[in-house]
């Protein structure tokens, strides 16, 4: 034993010196706070004989945050709006668990599979933390033979990305799905799914959005009439991915330098890829001769022409945009595909920069530069019918379709919003504050706390005796309480309370019994 703590003191001076030498050499903080934490966890082996007073670094790990009571009263209040929408359409909560068996996220997301965190062996399983809420989601419904259900998941996703924290791109945080799985008639799914983020994006009242619809059966189908060869499809596609953030140019270049493809058929693409419309695009790519030949094409096609007439239907007319830029990189995607973007440029507070964060169903959430400002994703989605069947031991599929609404995004805005407006946003519930005017009434107190809590009413009080009453009043004012009980032995003796208003000031006597139903008669209507 004294021996390994020998070796422990000396791997501690070793690792010491480092962090030492790193300090004067003025290395980044954050490599300096990397190998601060292994000093600490050497330290920490050694149990009751580390330092008393050692000092160490308090902070969150990287691209990682903490959230304060408004923001989290802000990202609650969101969530709140967004799972009234989702059970409005009919929508079933479901949790799977942080962490997958690594197999069932393998091969999943393409060029995205480097970001998964990977865990150590633990009792035998090899396992890493999901990467999005669409995986772990085809996982449970094959594993429980369910072939038919419409769920959302708020939960969180961890990505090994590189963080860029002033720009909203964390490695944890929270998803927001919404999927209908089951085998029904073509685009009727599919467009719900394109109304869900319309009321959201409504109910929120961000500004101006547009949602960008493509299909990935005409992708392919274009893809092949340039002349790509198939097995270069997804590697295409992933370059197409990028032109919400880069020009033509940059990914006409990525297309021949690194993927390896003709530089006719790039220009051929590029004749496609930067078109955008209706209806009116949809017939005339169907007038195409080169698509015409492709059935993809005509397939895909086809689609879009059904999906926008139902669109129409569901009133979505001036909010949809057919985009034939959008491709969405991963690969489980075989059918329509769509992003949400935000057209009007949110607070100056608000990074002025190119904006990327990851809370997109299956993808990266993309801002860019726009005609208009700061252009903002804020939802993105897809139909994935065969990534059920790939955990189904006979390959059963369950069609799917989903969306993803990208929360931190919203969040982000709204609480740039709220920091430019001055806003204090109220962290707490309580209805009324129980205070009493004068020394020894704290047990009366106490009684008719449990009185209204007993009745559902949100109360507090203070925790000292003897409070002033003044000091109460202002605790009120402060955290917004809209009404103050003041208890006093006069009023006492006749059974009956001071119900005060405390923005007017204005005071009304209220029998002891009467209180909670007094309370309940002046809250505020829905």
């Amino acid at each position: 034993m004294s021996g390994t703590r020998e070796e422990i003191l000396d791997q501690i001076k070793v690792q010491g010196d480092l962090v030492r030498q790193l300090k004067a050499a003025k290395e980044p903080k954050e490599k300096i706070d990397e190998e601060v934490s292994r000093l600490l966890a050497l330290k920490a082996k050694l149990g009751g004989d580390a330092p008393v007073n050692q000092k160490f670094t308090l902070k969150t790990p990287k691209g990682t945050r903490d959230y304060a009571p408004q923001q989290m009263t802000l990202r609650q209040g969101v969530l709140d709006k967004i799972v009234q929408v989702f059970k409005r359409h009919g929508g079933e909560a479901i949790d799977t668990p942080v962490f997958e068996l690594k197999e069932v996220l393998t091969g999943k997301y393409g060029e995205d599979s480097k970001l998964i965190y990977d865990l150590k062996d633990q009792g035998g399983e090899i396992l890493s933390m999901r990467y999005d809420l669409t995986v772990p989601l085809a996982r449970y419904l094959a594993m429980n033979k369910i072939s038919s259900i419409k769920r959302y998941h708020i939960a969180k996703v961890y990505r090994r990305d590189n963080p860029a924290m002033t720009r909203g791109r964390y490695r944890e945080f929270y998803q927001c799905d919404f999927d209908i799985a089951g085998t029904y008639d073509p685009m009727i799914a599919d467009a719900e799914c394109v109304k869900i983020v319309a009321e959201i994006l409504d109910t929120l009242d961000l500004g101006e959005y547009v949602i960008k619809l493509n299909h990935r059966q005409l992708l392919d189908g274009m893809f092949e009439a340039c002349g790509v060869p198939a097995d270069n499809f997804r590697a295409i596609c992933s370059a197409v991915d990028k032109l919400d953030k880069s020009p033509w140019e940059d990914v006409r270049k990525e297309m021949v330098d690194e993927k390896g493809l003709d530089g006719a058929t790039a220009d051929k693409i590029g004749e496609y890829v930067r078109l955008s419309g209706g209806t009116e695009l949809v017939e005339k790519l169907l007038a195409d001769p080169k698509l015409k030949a492709v059935p993809n094409a005509v397939k895909g096609l086809e689609g879009m022409q059904l999906l926008l007439k139902y669109c129409s239907l569901l009133g979505l007319e001036k909010a949809i945009s057919f985009d034939l830029s959008l491709a969405r990189g991963l690969d489980y995607y075989t059918g329509v595909i769509y992003e949400c973007v935000l057209k009007t440029e949110p607070p100056l507070s608000l990074p002025a920069t190119p904006i990327k964060t990851s809370a997109q169903n299956g993808g990266d959430q993309q801002d860019q530069q726009g005609g208009g400002g700061i252009v903002g994703s804020v939802a993105g989605g897809g139909r994935y019918d065969n990534l059920v069947g790939m955990f189904d031991p006979r390959g059963k599929a369950v069609p799917c379709v989903g969306v993803s609404i990208g929360v931190e995004r919203i969040f982000s805005v709204l609480e740039a919003k709220f920091a430019a407006s001055k806003v204090k946003l109220r962290t707490n519930d309580v209805e009324v504050y129980v205070a009493s005017a004068h020394k020894g009434l704290h047990e009366q107190r106490l009684r008719v706390l449990n009185q209204l809590w007993q009745a559902g009413v949100k109360a507090e009080h203070s925790y000292k005796l003897n409070p002033k009453l003044l000091a109460q009043l202002q605790h009120c004012e402060e955290n917004q309480i809209p009404l103050a009980i003041i208890l006093g032995d006069a009023e006492l003796s006749q059974g009956v309370v001071k119900l005060r208003e405390v923005v007017t000031r204005q005071e009304a006597s209220v029998k002891l019994d009467d209180l909670a139903e007094e309370i309940i008669k002046r809250r505020p209507k829905d």
